[in-house]
């Protein structure tokens, strides 16, 4: 059975996590189309990262919403492959998106790249729909950007 709780990105377990999501993400897209946040931004007191653990207790997966005025932006989601098919992805965001729901987000907003199919499909499956730039990016031809309203 797969835990997912709130914990502090800074673990050398969870570093290791993001590193392996930078391993793939990263040889992808030139540097400058690259817009995951690092473990410092993680860790700020707008951001909630959630950890999915196995029965053993380590960490298979890993998701963040940083919580802006009105909405949540979904951040760093990876599953590690072996754990992949096994539900980890829809449970975090899930959680991630009851807990934006408590938090008074109306609206979840994500930004992800175009080679990256099967994070397209994940997506749309769980409501999301294609939308133009958001916040601070640019309107980037390596991005999709995506939103789904929360009820």
């Amino acid at each position: 059975m797969t835990t997912i709780t709130f914990e502090p990105a800074d673990q050398p377990e969870i570093i290791r996590l993001i590193d392996e999501l930078d391993a793939y993400q990263k040889p992808l897209y030139p540097p400058e189309c690259h817009y995951g946040i690092d473990i410092a931004a993680l860790s700020q007191v707008n951001v909630l990262f959630a950890v999915a653990r196995d029965d053993g207790g380590e960490a298979i997966g890993c998701s963040a919403v940083v919580l802006n005025a009105g909405y949540g932006e979904l951040k760093r989601m990876f599953t590690r492959p072996a754990s992949r098919g096994q539900g980890v992805a829809q449970t975090l965001l899930a959680f991630l998106e009851h807990t934006a729901i408590e938090r008074g987000c109306t609206r979840m907003a994500l930004e992800t790249g175009i080679y990256q199919a099967q994070a397209l499909t994940f997506y749309e499956r769980a409501g999301y729909m294609r939308r133009g730039p958001f916040g601070d990016y640019p309107d980037d031809p390596f991005s999709v950007f995506m939103e789904k309203a929360l009820a």
